[in-house]
């Protein structure tokens, strides 16, 4: 029987190797022909697809922002890349990509299993712009994957919005992994002993509002006065959105101390594995955060938000703290927990550690995304 050809497609080609290169490689040992699509390739991840035997194929893509023309011609091309190639399954991942190639793929009769990652700033609700992008990536989602085959989430609280906002019903089949999962090999993890006043919290994330960092810088105030030797690590940098933060005020804060702000750091499990406590006060809608897959692996006691995605991460009382959204004392005392009780960080992160291998390896998710595929081909 001839390999089945299977096209991936991200909005973001770096993504394909850093979160989904164990998902190709587990494709390809599976006798699965592998093709990629994302809009630009820098030529060493074009390397990389390469020598891990993928074929990558490059379409046109408006990453933010709705332009009707722009979209028509992603997914023009999107049918092109499937018709041209044979394809014979599409497999998409993050909003764009999904709806895009989920109408492609139908279009062209060939079957789409889509992966909901998350439903980021849309779904927020904070601001008018949110709400109205809400309503219309509802709309386009309705319109878009009622026809998958199979439609993956990484959490419960999505499938739910999905259902209640009648973006699909309940005869559609849907499946549940637990995130992107992790490569537990490439996160050396150890057994803090750590009971010092020195203790380090480090956020690592997209530096905007709905990240909670604003939240953070505001705890680090608060708690440096009464610790003076804790430490609070920012790894991240702002980008283009209306509700990042601004790299002026990162660098002030960090002159006068409050912070450490490394900026964009291409080495991060090296920075988990330095500190002690990691922190993400999210309140955007996440898939399930890898940043958080990642402090897990490294073996640190999680703060976050009891929010979708994010609540799957921490289990009470064991690995971490969870704290209502958008909630400044709620993260100062979650924080201060870790200052008071600092014994209970070498407990807690060997409990993440143990959760992560446990839910969160790589070859755990990966074994399930493929069983779903394989089924899908078998039907």
């Amino acid at each position: 029987m001839s390999k089945k050809r299977i096209l991936l497609v991200s909005s973001f080609s770096p993504s394909l190797i850093h979160f989904r290169g164990d998902f190709i490689e587990s494709l390809i040992h599976n006798n699965f022909e592998v093709y990629t699509a994302a809009p630009d390739y820098p030529e060493d991840i074009q390397q990389k697809l390469t020598v891990l035997g993928a074929t990558p194929k490059t379409f046109k893509l408006q990453r933010t922002g709705l332009n009707p023309l722009n979209d028509l011609k992603s997914i023009s091309e999107l049918k092109s890349i499937i018709k041209d190639n044979n394809i014979d399954l599409v497999f998409p991942y993050t909003v764009k990509p999904v709806i895009y190639s989920s109408i492609a793929g139908n279009s062209c009769n060939v079957p789409v299993i889509s992966l909901i990652t998350g439903l980021g700033f849309a779904f927020t609700g904070l601001t008018f712009k949110a709400r109205t992008l809400q309503r219309l990536n509802e709309f386009l989602y309705k319109i878009s994957i009622r026809k998958n085959k199979v439609i993956i989430f990484q959490n419960r609280d999505d499938y739910a919005l999905f259902l209640d906002r009648k973006i699909i019903p309940k005869e559609n089949k849907v499946e549940f992994v637990g995130g992107s999962g992790v490569n537990l090999n490439k996160y050396e993890t150890r057994v803090n002993n750590n009971i010092s006043k020195v203790i380090k919290f480090l956020l690592v994330a997209r530096l905007i509002k709905e990240k909670g960092i604003d939240l953070y810088i505001e705890a680090a105030k608060v708690l440096k006065n009464k610790y003076p030797e804790a430490e609070f690590h920012i790894i991240g940098e702002p980008d283009n959105s209306p509700s990042s933060i601004k790299l002026e005020k990162l660098n002030k804060l960090n002159t006068k101390g409050i912070i450490i702000y490394h900026g964009k750091q291409s080495n991060v499990p090296k920075h988990l594995y330095n500190t002690d406590v990691f922190v993400l006060p999210t309140f955007y809608r996440e898939g399930v955060p890898r940043s958080i897959l990642e402090a897990l692996s490294v073996g640190l006691p999680i703060i976050t938000t009891d929010t979708p995605g994010c609540k799957e991460t921490v289990i009470k009382d064991n690995n971490g703290i969870l704290i209502k959204p958008n909630n400044l004392n709620a993260l100062v005392n979650a924080m201060e927990f870790f200052l008071i009780n600092p014994e209970k960080i070498k407990e807690m992160g060997i409990n993440s550690r143990t959760y992560a291998e446990n839910r969160f390896d790589v070859k755990i998710i990966n074994r399930e995304l493929i069983t779903i595929i394989k089924e899908e081909f078998n039907n």
